[in-house]
């Protein structure tokens, strides 16, 4: 069972979703505005939070940040466009899954077991992946540089995380894209570039003069610690 906040302003959708996973054996709560959400979610810290990116009071995408700023609960965001950059960019600010409307109840909750297994075991895994100077600690999700912690945006944060599990190894794009960004490989595939620019900027490096982050051209990229 789990604690599961609705952020829906549909009545029907949210009395919907309310009994459907109600019956499946969570507790739920629900809110119809992204302020009163928002409230919710901090005061009663529940263990996963479905969020319409449709909202009346205000945009999903700043809700996400907002939500993110101050808790690390697993976000689902439910959005009725079936637009791959759409999709990127919520997830892109935080959000762990998504489902596109109209869907069941039966599909949400296979959703909800997915991110809150993925949650656990982030949580019962290795406090700390240590990769030459550079150090994560999933927890807290703080990333540090030889001693300086990294300004690291949720999804950068992410991306690093999952290299840093498996150091060495050369991780493809479209395993990047459904790992990490939870969507289908195709158009958003350039997403993967553009984080990855992000983050050899913050850890001091270029493509053409790499430490870290090394790619394989037509393969995919790997981090490796500079010193071997």
């Amino acid at each position: 069972m789990a604690q599961v906040l609705l952020i829906e302003d549909d009545p029907k959708i949210r009395t919907h979703l309310a009994r459907a996973l109600g019956e499946q054996g969570h507790a739920i709560a629900s809110a119809r505005t992204a302020m009163s959400g928002l409230s919710q979610a901090v005061e009663d810290r529940p263990d996963v939070v479905v969020l319409d990116l449709g909202l009346p009071d205000l945009d999903g995408r700043e809700v996400l940040r907002m939500l993110r700023a101050v808790s690390r609960v697993p976000v689902i965001v439910a959005t009725a466009r079936d637009d791959e950059q759409e999709i990127v960019r919520a997830l892109d600010a935080g959000a762990d899954d998504y489902v596109i409307k109209p869907f069941g109840a039966a599909q949400l909750d296979a959703r909800i077991r997915a991110v809150l297994r993925r949650s656990r075991r982030e949580e019962a895994g290795d406090p700390a992946f240590v990769v030459g100077g550079l150090r994560l600690e999933p927890r807290s999700r703080e990333a540090v540089l030889d001693g300086v912690p990294l300004d690291l945006s949720p999804k950068e944060f992410d991306l690093l995380h999952y290299l840093a599990q498996r150091p060495g190894e050369v991780i493809t794009k479209r395993e990047l894209l459904t790992e990490v960004w939870r969507t289908v490989y195709g158009r958003a595939d350039k997403t993967v570039d553009v984080h990855l620019s992000w983050l050899r900027r913050k850890l001091g490096e270029t493509a053409q003069e790499p430490r870290y982050l090394h790619t394989v051209r037509g393969v995919g990229v790997k981090l490796v610690d500079p010193g071997r």
